[in-house]
């Protein structure tokens, strides 16, 4: 790993443990990232996007073990589609366990990704928690293409922007699947 890549590591990290909001590149835009297990943290992200707790947040894993240790009963289909697909691709669980009580939607739901981005692999393996990920703009306007596009607003708005401006991340967001306990499967956005 580059040396810039562990300073920001640790950086983050540091500022997760105290509760505070980053911007991070990810395998698809970039976001706006608490530790998924702090109701404050959480609360703050609802907040900086303006953005009603009825609509849930997506949380990042960097494995199936932790994903496991959130999702009770891990549907076997679930493992099918994520080993399956071609780009980033969350999956909105049942009974979710262990987060912050605010990222649980109204459906006793959750929605998770299994994350494949260095960055936000080690970061999530030296947090020992589940991250909170969602686009880096305020609810209703553009998800934007990469750094240079996310508002005053955001960047204001963060305790910590990850200095990794360069990095490639995805333009497009992840797909998201609601998969229920009884093997449906939703399609929520392509």
């Amino acid at each position: 790993m580059a040396t810039i890549n562990t300073i920001e590591i640790e950086n983050a990290l540091s500022a997760l443990k105290q509760g505070k909001l980053i911007l991070y590149p990810t395998d698809t835009v970039w976001g706006i990232g608490c530790d998924a297990t702090n109701f404050e943290a959480v609360k703050k992200v609802y907040q900086l996007k303006q953005r009603a707790d009825s609509k849930a947040l997506i949380c990042l894993v960097n494995n199936y073990s932790m994903l496991e240790k959130h999702i009770d009963n891990v549907p076997s289909l679930a493992y099918n589609i994520l080993d399956l697909a071609v780009r980033p691709t969350t999956i909105i669980y049942d009974n979710p366990a262990g987060v912050a009580e605010n990222l649980i939607a109204p459906d006793n739901t959750i929605a998770i990704r299994v994350v494949k981005h260095s960055f936000c692999e080690q970061l999530i393996k030296l947090l020992k928690k589940p991250l909170v990920s969602t686009s880096a703009n305020i609810s209703g306007q553009p998800t934007p293409a990469s750094f240079k596009e996310i508002s005053e607003e955001i960047l204001k708005g963060v305790d910590y922007v990850v200095n990794l401006q360069d990095e490639k991340s995805d333009t497009v967001p992840s797909s998201i699947i609601k998969l229920d306990s009884d093997g449906c499967i939703k399609i929520i956005r392509e």
